[in-house]
């Protein structure tokens, strides 16, 4: 007689970035767009009232979208100036604490390496051109779930350019732009990874 096998654990199904639950911030960030939308005389009060209450109940970010999918994005900021972070003997980071994101960033791996953090990220663009030189140590680069990158001007270098994301965009999340170079060290832009989500969970502010 054999022995039973207990039946296998079915696959998870893939989630998509729109089937990723909102927070507090995402929601009160299309009301904000929605309130603006509404002093613009974009929508009227009545599409306002209903609106604002889907908002405020929405618990994915699929949820959100529809409701800003017709309107303009929020205004870009002008007077920032570019960043520019370089890795030094023990290297260099930025993020993941909120940070506010100017159009054009700059990053230099040097000997220590530098890493970019856009998890808690504020940027109100809907695109941020990412300079990366890998350098000796290289880059990484951690961008939302929702965001996405376009790295076909970027040099792989002799260290080589590793993308781990996903083409999926939440409409109105800004789009990274990677050019510059891999460099010895290389470039890697991904997602957070387990142990970033658990971080970004227990302490979302």
């Amino acid at each position: 007689m054999t022995a039973h096998q207990p039946p296998e654990p079915s696959p998870r199904p893939a989630v998509t970035s729109g089937d990723l639950r909102a927070s507090h911030d995402d929601r009160e960030a299309v009301v904000e767009q929605l309130r603006d939308a509404a002093a613009e005389g974009r929508i009227d009060l009545d599409e306002l009232d209903a609106r604002l209450e889907q908002a405020l109940t929405s618990k994915t970010y699929a949820e959100l979208a529809v409701l800003t999918a017709d309107l303009p994005g929020p205004p870009a900021p002008t007077n920032q100036p570019p960043l520019v972070v370089t890795g030094g003997t023990f290297g260099a980071s930025r993020g993941p604490e909120r940070w506010q994101v100017p159009g054009h960033v700059t990053a230099r791996g040097g000997v220590g390496g530098v890493t970019l953090d856009f998890s808690r990220a504020e940027c109100r663009l809907t695109e941020v051109t990412v300079e990366a030189y890998g350098e000796i140590s290289g880059v990484t680069i951690v961008i939302p779930d929702t965001w996405a990158a376009d790295t076909s001007a970027m040099d792989p270098g002799f260290g080589g350019l590793t993308d781990r994301t996903t083409p999926d965009r939440l409409p109105g999340t800004p789009l990274i732009r990677l050019t510059g170079s891999g460099g010895a060290g290389g470039v890697v832009i991904r997602h957070p990874n387990s142990r970033e989500r658990r971080k970004l969970r227990s302490n979302p502010t």
